[in-house]
Order: C-alpha cells, then sequence, then structure tokens
C-alpha cells in the first residue's frame, strides 16, 4: 500500500489497517511503503518499486496487490501501466487521476472509452495511466475502486468507476480523509479476501 501526499506508511498502522488484517485472521502480508515522493518529478518510482518492492515479492511466489491511497493510487496506475505482468490486481481508494486538463479532456470526449488518447511522451505519466485504464481488461487485473461519496475529487473518480465492473466499485459515504479511507479498507478486505477464504 502506497500512502497518500503527506501522509506516511506508519499512518496505516494508525489508522487500524494492519489491525483489520488481523481482526479477519486473513493470511495476508502487508507492506506499507514510502515510494520516495522526492523522486516522483524524475518518474522513477515504477521502476524503482519494481525492482526494491515488485520483484522480490514475485520471486517468493507471492499473488501480489499493489494499492495506493490518492498519490498513492495514481503511483500504483503508474506502476500497472508499465508492469502489468507482475500485479495481481490494484486496490485504490481515492486515486489522483491527473490534472483538471487530462481529466477534462476525458470528459468532454464522454469517457474513456470514448477517448483517443494520441500517442504520450515519455514524460506523461497522466497521458500513460489513462491508456493503461482505457485498455484495461479486468479479467486479466481487477480493480479494486473504493471512493468516497462526498470526497472533492468525486467527479473525476466517476470517470474511473465508469468503465470498471459495478462490482469492483465501492462508493461509501465520505470525504477525502482516514476515516473513509479505512472503512473502504474493511469492504476491500471482507469482498476480496473472506469469501475466498470461507471457500477455500
Amino acid at each position: 500500500m502506497l500512502p497518500a501526499a503527506y501522509t506516511e506508511p506508519g499512518d496505516f498502522v494508525r489508522e487500524g489497517f494492519a489491525a483489520a488484517v488481523r481482526g479477519r485472521c486473513i493470511e495476508l502480508d502487508l507492506v506499507f511503503t514510502d515510494p520516495g515522493l522526492a523522486h516522483l518529478a524524475d518518474h522513477s518510482i515504477p521502476d524503482r518499486l519494481h525492482q526494491e518492492q515488485i520483484l522480490p515479492a514475485r520471486a517468493c511466489g507471492c499473488a501480489l496487490w499493489l494499492g495506493g491511497i490518492s498519490l498513492g493510487g495514481f503511483i500504483a496506475l503508474r506502476c500497472a501501466a508499465q508492469f502489468p505482468q507482475d500485479i495481481a490486481g490494484l486496490c485504490l481508494f481515492a486515486p489522483y487521476l491527473g490534472s483538471h486538463i487530462m481529466t477534462g479532456e476525458i470528459a468532454r470526449a464522454h469517457g474513456a472509452r470514448l477517448w483517443e488518447p494520441g500517442e504520450a511522451a515519455e514524460d506523461d505519466d497522466e497521458r500513460r495511466i489513462w491508456r493503461f485504464i482505457k485498455a484495461h481488461d479486468p479479467r486479466a487485473m481487477p480493480i479494486h475502486l473504493g471512493l468516497g461519496r462526498q470526497d472533492r475529487f468525486a467527479d473525476r473518480h466517476a470517470l474511473l468507476a465508469a468503465v470498471l465492473p459495478a462490482g469492483d466499485v465501492d462508493w461509501v459515504s465520505g470525504g477525502h480523509d482516514w476515516p473513509t479511507w479505512r472503512r473502504l479498507w474493511d469492504n476491500f478486505l471482507d469482498q476480496r479476501f473472506l469469501p475466498h477464504r470461507a471457500h477455500g
């Protein structure tokens, strides 16, 4: 799990994310990591995460879900766009989806399915993410999207929600804050892991 801007990995523990897994007796290894936002501008985060976190997990035989909140969700999407073969699924809570210019372009096209992305420059992370979203096959990599109805970015989130299967989108009452994200985490665990454990 990758944290939101101005938060840190320890906040996941403080907000009960690890306790929620223990309380459900789910066999799930958690890694709350700092992606090094200082490297966001040089576009090196996906490669660094792939080398330092994703490849070691895959080498251990783990089915890896990559998750993130807000800006952490943006980074998770960026990694998935570059290394889809190494990621089993995405867990995104209120992900940052690009500038108003980028999301406005998609909205004017009446959604990502009808949007024509054109060529993406090597450093255009926003366009690369939306090209990934447009071509995304949920059978190959599920995206669990958790959203607060009162989130100040809800209109942008709706653009992503519109291209996902309805069962992969979880709207709850709440804003862009930890109490909302914790409710979404509980729902994610219950939906994605408890049914498999109960029927395994």
